[in-house]
């Protein structure tokens, strides 16, 4: 198993960082791409990465955080070893950053995964029009990540050759259209990710999530597509190793 979306630098996680990845050893994960949105979080990311060489990093500016834009982190995020530029994107449910300055901020990310040539991560909720339309043209590869949309706007993004990735989420009860959504998707088109320390799936709701979880939405996802739970891990590891281009980590305790 591949956890596409982890924030293992977040403060909460880092202080029990050890004891987190020997369980998500134990569970069968082979790789975990961690995500970075601060300078702090990624310098901690590529260190853990020199010791843990089964972890790959993604760092960006969240859309939340779109005034804390500046120079110094993009020029880091510029030179880094990174295999995405993530998560970014657009937001408009809380309205904590003006559209303006999200859109501002999301296309000088695409700018720089441009110039890198990596995939982009997305984080986008209650803004997809304006984000299909920024998107629109840009040949570069993109994830849907924590894709929490209707089967409209997912057919839309898989029609536009963009993937998805389903959390934890989709195992909570109320999840009705979202987890159609995972049955209709196509087996090459979607990811796993559990958000660590966020949206644990069931029956973890109410404790942070951790990689080693990751089991349970497979488990979840398989069951609503009525499929062997080692046929759809096969699946959803090789489409993170593609669309990250990675190869397998024999990840040995």
């Amino acid at each position: 198993m591949i956890d596409s979306h982890a924030h293992l630098t977040l403060p909460q996680v880092f202080e029990n960082i050890d004891a987190i990845l020997t369980r998500a050893k134990q569970a069968g994960i082979q790789r975990i791409i961690n995500i970075n949105t601060s300078l702090d979080e990624l310098k901690k990311g590529l260190n853990l990465e020199k010791t843990s060489p089964w972890i790959s990093n993604a760092a960006a500016i969240t859309p939340h955080d779109a005034h804390i834009e500046n120079e110094s982190f993009f020029s880091y995020l510029e030179k880094s070893q990174l295999i995405a530029i993530g998560e970014t994107g657009l937001d408009y449910h809380y309205y904590l950053e003006t559209k303006e300055r999200q859109k501002d901020v999301f296309c000088d990310h695409i700018d720089l995964a441009k110039k890198k040539k990596l995939p982009l991560i997305i984080h986008c909720r209650d803004a997809f029009d304006d984000l299909f339309s920024i998107l629109k043209g840009v040949d570069i590869p993109v994830l849907l990540h924590c894709f929490t949309g209707t089967w409209e706007i997912a057919k839309k993004a898989l029609d536009t050759g963009f993937m998805l990735s389903f959390s934890g989420i989709v195992t909570f009860s109320k999840s009705t259209e979202l987890k159609e959504v995972a049955k209709k998707t196509p087996l090459d088109r979607f990811l796993i990710e559990t958000d660590t320390p966020y949206l644990s799936p069931t029956p973890y709701r109410g404790k942070p999530c951790e990689p080693a979880y990751l089991i349970e939405t497979l488990k979840h996802i398989a069951s609503l597509k009525e499929i062997d739970v080692q046929q759809l891990t096969k699946n959803t590891t090789q489409n993170t190793l593609d669309f990250f281009s990675l190869t397998p980590y024999n990840n040995v305790l």
